[in-house]
């Protein structure tokens, strides 16, 4: 159990039978009134983001949630198959289970979120940035630069990344995955 007052980032609880992560929290202490806390919850299993408002103070049941490195393997029609680097089992999830599964590349480390009394896996997070290699894009032309002009690039997993117009094939660029945009090119 945990009262408001231990609400940070990332802490995950368990309500209405459903595990949820803090996304965003803040105490209001309005001038009249008890104060309160407003929270932004994302479902683990689901990945649906609902608001949620506490009284200061309330009990809540936190889960224990545990982050364990994982290898990506392949993807098939069963699903993306994934090894545990520590005991080497290998385990298949679904693809809702994973954001921005379009930017795994085969062999790529991953922190899988497990709930640890169930030890079913919730979700699957990738690393902030990862490099990927461009498949294909169309040529830049030369002059046309007046204004930060973004062109579409497919990089090697298949993923359609928006880059600038220096980018050629071939090239290594590196990726956020946090919102699939372009970061730099790779030395």
């Amino acid at each position: 159990m945990a009262s408001t007052a231990d609400f940070k980032n990332g802490l995950c609880l368990e309500m209405n039978n459903d595990i949820y992560s803090i996304v965003e929290f803040q105490h209001v202490k309005p001038g009249k009134g008890a104060a309160f806390v407003r929270t932004k919850l994302k479902s683990l299993r689901s990945g649906k983001v609902l608001d949620k408002t506490f009284s200061a103070g309330e009990k809540v049941t936190t889960a224990r949630v545990e982050k364990r490195p994982h290898q990506f393997l392949y993807k098939d029609d069963l699903g993306h198959h994934f090894m545990d680097t520590e005991t080497f089992e290998q385990m298949s999830l679904e693809e809702h289970l994973i954001e921005r599964a379009n930017l795994l590349k085969d062999g790529q480390l991953v922190d899988i979120l497990v709930h640890a009394e169930t030890e079913t896996p919730l979700s699957v997070e990738l690393p902030p940035f990862v490099e990927l290699m461009v498949t294909y894009t169309e040529p830049g032309i030369k002059g046309d630069t007046a204004t930060n002009t973004l062109k579409p690039a497919t990089v090697e997993t298949g993923a359609t990344v928006m880059v600038p117009l220096f980018v050629d094939q071939d090239t290594m660029i590196k990726v956020d995955t946090r919102d699939g945009s372009y970061s730099e090119r790779v030395k």
